[in-house]
């Protein structure tokens, strides 16, 4: 069993839960992005992006690997960020991409 944080842009939400679900049947231990409320990032003020952001690198820092959910081969800023902050702490780093070959 690993714990997965999964990181990428929201806009492939769908795909996130699937990929949750299969790796969760696959005896690992998921952790999703926050469920936000909010329809973009523009409707949160600087501070609380700066929270989310913060939360998100918390999991990652507790997960094993992450698994980046990077349809069409697309990776916003905030994934490239986390990827990075995951490779500074030596995770293993999972493609969405090579998971659906």
């Amino acid at each position: 069993m690993k714990i997965i944080t999964i990181c990428g842009s929201y806009k492939f939400k769908k795909q996130m839960a699937e990929i949750a679900e299969k790796m969760t049947l696959n005896r690992n231990c998921v952790i999703m992005p926050n469920e936000l409320t909010k329809t973009s990032k523009e409707d949160y003020t600087k501070e609380e992006i700066l929270i989310i952001d913060k939360m998100h690198k918390e999991k990652i820092k507790i997960s094993d690997a992450i698994l980046v959910v990077n349809v069409n081969g697309y990776i916003g800023n905030s994934t490239k960020s986390e990827i990075e902050y995951a490779k500074s702490l030596n995770k293993e780093i999972l493609y969405y991409t090579d998971l659906i070959k």
